[in-house]
């Protein structure tokens, strides 16, 4: 049984679909990447998943159960978590208290203990958690945004464009603690505008083309794909 089924999907916005029957799935151990051009759907996918958008047919699985029509804080009860690529931490709030918010269903002892585990996970914060957020650096406010989701506990972490606007060095360190969170048991799907990176410490990979599935399997195979390199990462 997959973790997550997303199966023949057609979601979008008003009278516009955006993804036209989107099949993907995620096993409990894995990390996937989508990958695709500008206008494929992959943003809407995430916010179709996560319940931001109900989809107009298809359905979505998690654990087995239908989560299709579940609004979004009963998607992160049932263990979903997601970090969208902008706005996705609150700038006059603290480090402490963004994670504070983060856990904010969680019990005063849950709350501290998941805490301390973004710090063990994200060093960093840790002598900065009396900082604001919006005078953290892009790397360290990606950071942030991970912590924050993490303190729902998740089983399955979706990551938009988690290296948008990052220098390659501090893509290289956020790409660093994808990996330390999936050696934690987390499973993790990505849309990434780095391919590449984001391929090399996935086991599968799928690609959207105009709201649909065109092609799906092995990282490596996606990496080595002659027309796929050339149509979707750049030769």
């Amino acid at each position: 049984m997959a973790l997550l089924e997303v199966s023949d999907v057609v979601s979008g916005y008003g009278k516009t679909d955006i993804l036209h029957g989107v099949s993907i799935s995620v096993e409990k151990d894995e990390i996937v990447t989508i990958i695709g051009p500008n206008g494929a759907g992959k943003s809407t996918l995430f916010k179709t998943i996560m319940g931001y958008l109900l989809p107009r047919a298809g359905k979505i699985t998690f654990l087995g159960e239908d989560v299709t029509k579940l609004p979004p804080n009963k998607k992160v009860e049932k263990g979903i978590a997601y970090v969208p690529q902008l706005e996705n931490v609150f700038p006059s709030l603290t480090i402490q208290e963004n994670l504070e918010m983060g856990g904010y269903s969680k019990d005063k002892d849950k709350q501290r203990k998941g805490i301390e585990r973004a710090f063990e996970t994200f060093p960093i914060l840790a002598s900065r958690r009396m900082q604001r957020a919006k005078s953290l650096s892009g790397g360290e406010r990606q950071m942030l945004a991970m912590s924050i989701a993490l303190m729902t506990e998740p089983a399955l972490l979706l990551l938009d464009e988690p290296s948008a606007g990052l220098s390659p060095k501090v893509t290289e360190e956020v790409f660093n603690q994808i990996n330390r969170l999936h050696d934690k048991g987390i499973a993790i799907l990505i849309i990434e505008q780095d391919a590449h990176r984001s391929l090399k410490i996935s086991d599968r990979g799928y690609v959207l083309a105009m709201g649909q599935n065109y092609f799906d399997g092995p990282a490596d195979s996606i990496l080595n794909d002659e027309k796929i390199r050339e149509a979707f990462l750049g030769g």
